[in-house]
């Protein structure tokens, strides 16, 4: 007989037919992470093939362009000048040293170049600084994504001009877990930073972390609040938690993987023409877990050895996994008409 979980999922939840939905409760979010595994990945994946190729993944890669010395006191994050990770500050890299990095991402195989950059809140003269890189790569033929921290209307609005396609700003947990991992900086901020990106015209790059230690009602808090904006974001990065020495959330308990796997498959559920990125954890991932998240609708990884400050899985290793899964990269648009 079904399980209680089961049939109560299936009371609560109606069927999958590839509606765009921003209004999704947290309980309706719940019952998907009830589900049974199988039913769950099935749901996904129709839904993933019913906006996607199912066998196509957009590939990206991530250059911190200004590293450490962060204000922040994000509890997963090495960069921050509250934690001792070894992460020296640095200064905002130069312009032909960017260039010459998106080129060597284009080459390797690379469709979008994001940059990230440790701050709270990029100065103005720091955002003409990087709107003259967003406009170098786009030269190049790439898409471009930059984080640069929290963002006014104005600045928003100049990177735009500039030609950013994507601004990343993750909500990185539910709201109730959110003080447990972070005091400088609120929850609205953040989501008036994403206002802002919106309002400028700028697409919307937003996920979350999980494996910091919150629980499974956590996860779909996370996940209902990236589903209930008025317009879902682009692409969102779902990332497994890098346990750093020297930050606060170090010792955590290591995440189970078929959680990761079920909360890759519940934002693609949910969300379900935006891109999901399987981003940072990937380097202690499995080949047989990474086959898990893209059977589970996640389209998109982040090429390269390096994630700002943490490690990533080799190109070479990529590549390996790609052929064995059958799996090509997307080819955008613009690169389709070169």
């Amino acid at each position: 007989m079904p399980s209680l979980a089961f049939s109560a999922a299936l009371a609560i939840l109606p069927l999958m037919v590839g509606d765009i939905r921003s209004d999704w409760t947290r309980e309706e979010v719940k019952a998907l992470f009830a589900l049974p595994f199988s039913e769950l990945m099935f749901r996904a994946q129709s839904l993933h093939r019913t906006y996607f190729k199912a066998n196509e993944v957009q590939i990206s890669t991530l250059l911190s362009i200004k590293t450490g010395g962060c204000p922040e006191d994000c509890g997963y994050c090495p960069q921050s000048a509250h934690h001792d990770a070894g992460v020296k500050a640095e200064k905002l890299m130069a312009l032909p040293a960017v260039l010459q990095a998106a080129k060597a991402a284009k080459a390797a195989g690379a469709s979008r170049f994001c940059m990230g950059a440790a701050w709270r809140e990029p100065k103005d003269k720091d955002v003409e600084k990087v709107c003259a890189m967003v406009e170098g790569v786009k030269a190049l033929g790439l898409e471009t994504c930059a984080t640069l921290g929290m963002l006014n209307t104005d600045q928003a609005a100049r990177l735009k001009r500039s030609g950013l396609d994507y601004y990343n700003h993750n909500l990185d947990t539910s709201p109730e877990f959110y003080g447990d991992i972070i005091s400088t900086r609120m929850y609205q901020e953040r989501l008036d930073t994403l206002s802002c990106v919106r309002e400028a015209g700028i697409h919307v790059c937003c996920g979350g972390i999980v494996g910091m230690g919150e629980g499974d009602d956590d996860r779909a808090g996370l996940i209902a609040a990236l589903a209930s904006l008025p317009v879902h974001p682009e692409s969102v990065p779902i990332n497994a938690l890098v346990r750093v020495e020297g930050t606060p959330l170090a010792g955590a308990a290591p995440l189970d993987p078929l959680d990761f796997i079920r909360t890759i498959a519940v934002a693609r559920i949910t969300m379900p023409k935006s891109m999901v990125r399987l981003s940072a954890g990937r380097e202690d991932m499995s080949d047989e877990a990474q086959a898990l998240a893209f059977l589970a609708g996640a389209n998109s990884i982040f090429y390269g050895p390096r994630l700002l400050t943490t490690p990533n899985p080799s190109e070479t290793r990529d590549r390996a996994l790609m052929v064995r899964l059958g799996m090509t990269p997307m080819i955008l648009p613009c690169e389709a008409g070169e």
